[in-house]
């Protein structure tokens, strides 16, 4: 886990997947799906989302850059975390415990409850209760879409092809790459037709 903010007064927190894999911890995160119906009006209204939820655990954090983190019993029990069991963190700046409900939407918090013992089945110590959960990571997925057509052209920019992640049409690294082929397949047929007809 590692510190990824990008503005002041703002926590957010990426698991690196690629990334200290070794580490003494396993690593993984869990991704509750929020559509543009959840965010505030608006064409920047994901962003205005994002910073919403940063800035939170930024504030739950202490203000200090450290991430606001809870135990997995702890979450699951809904109560605040107050001490570290078997499981250490490896955040830095560091975890200030507590409460990460107050640091998520409640829909999110439902999800997760919902996912972790369902997980726990598939990966026995997913749930072990002093697991540390670390918030937020809100940059899963680009809060913004450039809209594209069918020939997967911008509808406001020809030559564009938005793709992947940060355009808004993934949200990870195996649907990026799908995405990124099936655009490029996209542009090929472009180029192939414009040489035939030229």
């Amino acid at each position: 886990m590692v510190a990824a903010a990008s503005e002041a007064g703002r926590v957010v927190t990426n698991g690196m997947s690629q990334y200290e894999r070794s580490g003494k911890n396993a690593n993984s995160g869990i991704v509750v799906d929020i559509s543009p119906e959840d965010y505030p009006p608006g064409p920047l209204g994901g962003i205005e989302l994002q910073r919403q939820w940063e800035s939170k655990a930024f504030e739950l954090g202490g203000g200090t850059y450290e991430a606001p983190g809870q135990l997995v019993g702890d979450f699951l029990a809904g109560r605040p975390s107050t001490a570290f069991g078997g499981v250490k963190p490896t955040y830095r700046p560091g975890i200030k415990l507590g409460d990460l409900s107050d640091c998520l939407p409640d829909y999110a918090i439902a999800a997760i409850r919902e996912a972790i013992p369902e997980f726990e089945q598939q990966l026995p110590g997913f749930a072990r209760a002093d697991a540390i959960l670390t918030g937020v990571e809100t940059r899963t997925s680009s809060p913004i879409r450039i809209k594209r057509g069918a020939d997967s052209q911008s509808l406001n920019t020809k030559g564009l092809y938005p793709a992947g992640e940060g355009a808004g049409y993934a949200g990870g690294i195996l649907s990026a790459a799908v995405d990124g082929i099936r655009v490029a397949e996209a542009l090929a047929l472009s180029l192939v037709g414009r040489a035939e007809g030229g």
